[in-house]
């Protein structure tokens, strides 16, 4: 069978020069940059589908349109002749899924359209009864609904009755029975097979409950996570596909398992896989021996889940943290050298203006790295939208009938100290920088680790920053010599030595070594466009200044190409792919089970 996965846009992008659409265009109050730079990323369970399906035999395409011109979405809609369309919704695209819906119907009626994702999960009933494009919802993890459902579709007989999926018999919607969680992960296929992203995911499900959080709507309770092996093999094939040898681990909580981290970690050295990587996880799953074993093998980034900086409020969204225990986690990551990262949230429940001045002296006293705040989004699946139901003061309907993006609203703060934190993030909202080592902190690192090629890089940056230039290049070089993975980083620092000096001609060339090398960092990309402007001008004759950056911390490019983000599509976008051979005799499923277990893949059991 022909399947196209599809990620839509969040409502009728209009084209340029085009008028938005009266009622199903962006909300009212859009403004340029409203939607989080990770909403176009092409969702993990899109390729994880694909895989299943295309080891089943099918031909499969992926498709990022999350930022096309709805004019746009609809030829390319037209073109593909696809017996069998799904598509990923999330609140904030739950009309242009919709929407996308309706085109499909339209212009393939007798294609099979199903929606999963953790918007739909929830709301399966009232998406059906709401939108009667949709043929089938699938709930939570869907792999092996998925692939019921080509079985059933491709042999002609009814799709219904399969286990985690929502569908209409006569007219009236129902529920198939659940469908229990996947147990053995290895049985899956890889999309690290298949698909170049520099996402990747080894486990799933959270053993919390924050109130917040739909985790749990959409993997159920509890923590599984693929064996050590198919992990390393998922993260070999990701690298070896990947521009920029820099990915990211988006598990909701990547170190619940401490040991499977550590074996994972020292798998990594052992099978020389040179690449950096950032992780999600709790200030309460780490430790020392831990996050020594992930620096080494080339974790540079630690996103913590920190919401808040007030105890109260951490009780309040039951966190089960404690301030003190977010700043010692933090020490830790700092000793040896990972970035950490804060996502913070503004509007949880019992959030006052008091608490709110909590959070931000708790921020100078902990000192992250960077921090970034969101404002409560109550999302369908999690306790918030249940409480706020159940109190009267939200109705699910609104999610059908209103236009927002997500509805960010605080669960109970006064009007009064709303609109003291909405001014407030107004000016603060983004990314924020708040601190960044020095030279001193930098050899401490550099001590304890040994001769690590990323942190003589970042020693040789911190070196520039105080004007030591021949140190600065002797760490560089260090690096280059030991294998940094991301060597058009440690070209640039050279290329910042050499143009301090006035050296102009060793500034190109180690810009063209990098350009050879390691072309793919934002930063080398707006040094080499700096001095190309400063040539033009005449710099070198005319003594003009030259403001070149040498950064190293973690910041992946992440260029603008099909599937991973929304970039353009071949003339060919519509031929569709030989189908993969079909297993046999077993399913698909078990055909993947029978070769896991061949290689001794067993899931580890948390410790």
């Amino acid at each position: 069978m022909r399947i196209a996965l599809l990620y839509p846009p969040p409502w009728k992008i209009p084209a340029p020069g085009e008028a938005p659409d009266p009622n199903d265009g962006p909300p009212a109050d859009y403004q340029e940059g409203d939607l989080d730079p990770d909403f176009h990323q092409t969702p993990y369970g899109l390729y994880s589908l694909g895989a299943q399906a295309i080891r089943a035999g099918h031909q499969v395409k992926v498709l990022n349109l999350s930022s096309y011109p709805f004019s746009e979405l609809e030829r390319i809609v037209r073109a593909l002749d696809a017996d069998v369309f799904g598509m990923s919704c999330w609140t904030a695209n739950r009309r242009g899924v919709a929407l996308t819906a309706r085109c499909i119907r339209r212009l393939h009626p007798g294609a099979h359209i199903v929606v999963g994702g953790p918007h739909a999960t929830p709301l399966a009933a009232e998406m059906l009864r709401h939108h009667p494009e949709i043929d089938t919802v699938t709930l939570g993890e869907s792999e092996h609904s998925f692939l019921e459902l080509l079985e059933r579709l491709e042999a002609g007989r009814p799709a219904l009755g399969i286990a985690g999926t929502a569908y209409r018999v006569e007219g009236r919607v129902e529920l198939g029975p659940p469908r229990p969680a996947i147990e053995e992960l290895d049985a899956l296929a890889s999309p690290h097979d298949h698909f170049a992203t520099h996402i990747v995911m080894t486990s799933r499900g959270c053993a919390w409950a924050c109130t917040f959080c739909g985790a749990e709507a959409t993997w159920g309770r509890g923590f599984r996570g693929q064996s050590v092996s198919y992990v390393l093999d998922s993260l070999e094939a990701a690298v070896a596909k990947a521009p920029v040898k820099m990915l990211q681990i988006k598990d909701d909580t990547f170190t619940t398992n401490r040991k499977r981290v550590i074996d994972i970690c020292r798998g990594i050295r052992e099978r020389k896989i040179s690449f950096l990587w950032s992780c999600d996880t709790r200030v309460d799953v780490l430790g020392d021996d831990l996050l020594r074993e992930m620096r080494l093998a080339g974790c540079q980034r630690l996103s913590l889940g920190v919401e808040s900086g007030s105890p109260s409020i951490l009780k309040n969204i039951d966190k089960k943290i404690t301030v003190k225990k977010i700043i010692e986690s933090t020490d830790l990551a700092k000793k040896y050298g990972i970035q950490v990262r804060y996502y913070m949230m503004l509007g949880n429940r019992g959030e006052t203006a008091e608490t709110f001045r909590e959070t931000l002296a708790f921020l100078e006293a902990a000192r992250p790295h960077q921090y970034i705040f969101s404002c409560l989004s109550i999302y369908p699946g999690t306790r918030d939208f249940d409480d706020a139901e159940a109190a009267g003061w939200l109705d699910r309907e609104v999610y059908f009938r209103g236009d927002f993006q997500e509805l960010k609203t605080p669960f109970d703060a006064s009007e009064e100290d709303t609109a003291l934190m909405s001014a407030w993030f107004q000016e603060n909202k983004g990314l924020c920088e708040l601190y960044r080592e020095g030279v001193e902190e930098r050899r401490a690192i550099l001590a304890r680790l040994g001769d690590h090629h990323a942190a003589h890089l970042e020693l040789g940056v911190a070196y520039l920053d105080a004007g030591e230039l021949d140190l600065a290049e002797r760490h560089a070089a260090r690096a280059l010599e030991l294998g940094v993975p991301v060597p058009g980083l440690a070209y640039n620092t050279l290329a910042c030595v050499a143009a301090r000096r006035g050296d102009w001609q060793a500034m190109q060339d180690h810009f063209t070594a990098a350009a050879k090398r390691d072309p793919q960092h934002a930063v080398l990309i707006r040094n080499v466009q700096a001095a190309r402007a400063w040539f033009a001008k005449g710099g070198p004759g005319k003594g003009l200044p030259l403001d070149l950056v040498a950064r190293c911390d973690f910041q992946l490019l992440e260029r603008t190409v099909q599937p991973a983000l929304p970039g353009p599509l071949p003339e060919d976008f519509a031929a569709w792919p030989p189908a993969a051979p079909r297993p046999a005799p077993a399913r698909a499923a078990e055909a993947g089970r029978d070769a896991a277990a061949q290689r001794g893949r067993l899931r580890v059991v948390p410790s």
